[in-house]
């Protein structure tokens, strides 16, 4: 079942990742996504912390239909955190 919209966490400039929440009907489910696989989703390379939720804005959808499909295969218990890396990009 496909996750859907939530809210937007922020760039966490120490494991340089963007994270954000989806919904599993009430359930929160924490993702993230790896500076380097939104850079590579983006075209670019090296873009500032400051520019992340500008970029995370304009690859939102793409970014969170791969998140739900990974939440989807992935095993199921509580505090589950997706994380999308670069390697989940070529899928």
């Amino acid at each position: 079942m496909p996750l859907t919209r939530d809210k937007i966490v922020g760039h966490d400039l120490e494991r340089l990742a963007f994270r954000f929440t989806m919904l599993n009907d009430a359930e929160v489910v924490l993702c993230q996504i790896s500076d380097a696989a939104m850079d590579e989703l983006a075209g670019m390379e090296g873009t500032e912390s400051s520019a992340r939720q500008a970029q995370f804005l304009s690859l939102r959808e793409t970014v969170e239909r791969i998140a739900s499909d990974l939440y989807d295969e992935a095993p199921r218990f509580k505090g589950y955190v997706v994380r999308i890396f670069m390697r989940h990009l070529g899928r």
